[in-house]
């Protein structure tokens, strides 16, 4: 193995400078998305924070979306959008994730791939 190998990149230690997170929480690291492993504390508190893999998240129950379309992290609505939505300030937009199944007007929750790449911030 390299001598510089860090880890494998899959899962981050997240160091919190804001309000407490909980296990399966989304957490955005910049423009990356993850998924809380652990509670993280207010603050000071560092926990693992995976930002590859699929994960079930709160969707807005009428968009509709469908199997590997890209997605929109709605700030203010606290679930993901479908890629038509309008981003509003603080919505993170572009290849952070995509949806890993169709889910159609009515569903609130939906099955999230975090892809590790980058979105962006509006």
């Amino acid at each position: 193995m390299a001598t510089n190998f860090v880890q494998d990149g899959n899962v981050i230690d997240y160091s919190n400078s804001g309000s407490a997170i909980s296990s399966g929480d989304l957490v955005i690291m910049g423009e990356t998305l993850g998924v809380a492993l652990v509670d993280i504390a207010a603050t000071t508190g560092t926990g693992a924070v995976a930002v590859t893999g699929v994960y079930n998240f709160a969707k807005v129950s009428a968009a509709v979306i469908a199997q590997g379309e890209s997605l929109t992290w709605d700030v203010s609505a606290g679930a993901f959008d479908d890629s038509a939505a309008t981003p509003a300030t603080g919505d993170v937009t572009g290849a952070a994730c995509f949806a890993a199944e169709s889910a159609g007007n009515g569903v609130t929750t939906i099955a999230v791939k975090l892809t590790g790449a980058p979105g962006t911030v509006a």
